[in-house]
């Protein structure tokens, strides 16, 4: 479905168990994704709660609207859909990027979140060079009208080599995945990630239950780093992926599937 927020149009996927006992299960992608990253949890998830995914906005379906895209507006996005479908408090499971939209949600409207699960996900900022290199990706993809130095800069490293190994159509699919994506999208995507300020600090505040799942092979956010993570949020336990990288939706889907079950619905 199409569902308008203030100045852009999102697509919003809604399934599962309206009469479920735990609350919805809102699935926000990474970057440079959409929804469909989230496909292989769908089914097992849907049998036991409403999960809505969403297309971020400039993502997938969604419309691109004037960049950039900060994790707030994001967060706002996502609480604009929620009011739609009239969904008042949530279990928010956010990927990577959907992690800063996830806790950006928090910061502002902790309320409506029931639990919360990152999945490769951090609190921390950009430091200054990875935020110029974002700048700088983004006005080469707006120069070229192409995605490509994107896909070439992110996907590759996102994978474990056992995963690549054991099933090089991995990489593919998630070629496939990112390539719905636009360099308009794209571009103000990478500077609202740039622009993102950390989130240790409302982590401390959020005593809701809260799970980091790691991939114990994640060369993006490293394990130490999500378990030191684990220690700032008050309520928080560590669910490592072991054979994962960057993407364990896609490296270990059944496992993922059943972290996040466990999680939402226990």
């Amino acid at each position: 479905m199409r569902v308008t927020v203030d100045d852009v149009t999102l697509e919003v996927h809604v399934e599962g168990r309206a009469d479920a006992d735990a609350a919805p299960i809102v699935l926000l992608h990474g970057f440079p994704f959409s929804r469909a990253l989230w496909d292989a949890q769908v089914p097992q998830l849907a049998a036991r709660a409403r999960i809505v995914r969403v297309d971020l906005r400039g993502m997938g379906a969604s419309q691109a609207g004037d960049g950039p895209y900060l994790m707030e507006s994001l967060a706002g996005d996502v609480a604009g859909v929620l009011d739609w479908l009239k969904m008042e408090r949530v279990t928010l499971v956010g990927h990577s990027l959907g992690g800063y939209v996830a806790m950006a949600f928090c910061r502002m409207y902790g309320e409506r979140v029931a639990r919360l699960a990152l999945v490769c996900s951090r609190l921390a900022a950009d430091t200054a060079a990875i935020a110029a290199a974002r700048e700088a990706l983004a006005d080469r993809i707006e120069r070229e009208d192409r995605i490509d130095a994107v896909l070439d800069a992110y996907l590759p490293k996102e994978f474990a080599l056992k995963s690549l190994s054991a099933d090089p159509r991995l990489l593919e699919r998630a070629r496939t995945i990112a390539s719905e994506n636009t360099p308009r999208g794209l571009a103000a995507m990478l500077r609202g990630m740039a622009q993102r300020v950390a989130s240790d600090d409302i982590a401390q505040e959020l005593t809701m239950p809260v799970v980091a799942i790691a991939g114990a092979l994640d060369a993006v956010v490293p394990i130490d780093e999500a378990r030191e993570m684990t220690r700032v949020f008050p309520n928080a336990r560590l669910e490592t992926m072991e054979r994962s990288g960057h993407l364990p939706m896609l490296e270990e889907p059944e496992r993922l599937t059943r972290a996040l079950l466990d999680f939402a619905t226990g």
